[in-house]
């Protein structure tokens, strides 16, 4: 009987089908170094979906959350989950209904748990993430992600693919604690509590992260997606020449911003700019 359960249970503890509701700021803001595959990213209009396992934050998507034991009426709650399924067959309705508490306790708690772990490693070997920021002037984002103010940041609009579903980091201190029957009525808190829960000490970050069913793949975003692209204060003009001259084959209607060091307190500052073409300008008689 006990293996029988576990084939059913396990049936029901498996992840991934999440829908969660965000309010999402208007705009999100990607940080980039200038490299090779930065400006060919751009070029191509992509959003590139790297595994966290290679993320500078070891304990992204890898935390362990407790699994709290269930009291009866958390059982029960579960029980009716999995009996009222449409495609559960009648011989494991019968079988789930009449096993007593005591025995579907702990094989809940283990199968939950083992889910979890399976889940998890599976998640940083095939999933993808793209990360994004809700501000574009972090002294440190711009230190940590854009080459030491050296590179650039791009300004999406969130209303969008992919960033429709792009979902809010939260930070705490401890790893989470996850509710069984939680687990089985609301697969939102999963996907939040596993993937997108991060220490406080990533705050400054701000971030929202964008999620691939598959690794390394670049998604194509429209034209219209991208509205903005700031400089580091050290951002060289050779770099912001060749960036602009991108951007005007694509949307000229993306907005450029320069970055430079606030005089009275820590902070980047931008002023918009229009690049103007040597050509263009020479014909217009600008130099």
């Amino acid at each position: 009987m006990g293996d029988r359960i576990r084939q059913v249970v396990q049936t029901y503890t498996y992840f991934f089908s999440a829908k969660m509701e965000n309010t999402k700021p208007k705009y999100l803001y990607k940080y980039e170094a200038i490299s090779k595959q930065s400006l060919e990213n751009l070029k191509n209009q992509v959003i590139y979906f790297a595994s966290p396992s290679k993320f500078n934050d070891p304990f992204d998507c890898a935390i362990n959350p407790q699994v709290i034991e269930p009291n009866d009426e958390d059982i029960e709650i579960v029980r009716k989950i999995i009996v009222d399924s449409p495609n559960m067959l009648p011989e494991y309705q019968d079988l789930i209904t009449s096993v007593k508490i005591n025995e579907l306790l702990p094989l809940l708690m283990k199968l939950t748990i083992d889910a979890l772990k399976t889940t998890r490693e599976n998640f940083l070997i095939t999933k993808g993430i793209s990360c994004f920021s809700e501000i574009p002037n972090n002294l440190l984002m711009w230190s940590h992600y854009a080459d030491k103010q050296t590179g650039f940041c791009l300004e999406f609009d969130t209303a969008y693919q992919p960033f429709t579903k792009a979902y809010k980091v939260e930070y705490v201190t401890d790893f989470p604690e996850l509710n069984i029957s939680k687990l089985f009525t609301d697969s939102d808190e999963m996907i939040t509590k596993l993937f997108c829960t991060k220490s406080k000490d990533w705050s400054y970050e701000k971030e929202w992260r964008c999620l691939h069913t598959v690794v390394n793949t670049p998604f194509s975003y429209d034209s219209s997606t991208l509205t903005g692209v700031y400089f580091g204060p050290e951002t060289s003009f050779t770099f912001i020449e060749i960036i602009a001259l991108i951007l005007r084959s694509q949307n000229p209607k993306v907005q450029l911003w320069q970055g430079k060091r606030s005089a009275s307190r820590f902070s980047v500052e931008f002023e918009k700019f229009t690049y103007t073409p040597y050509l263009e300008a020479k014909e217009k008689g600008l130099v």
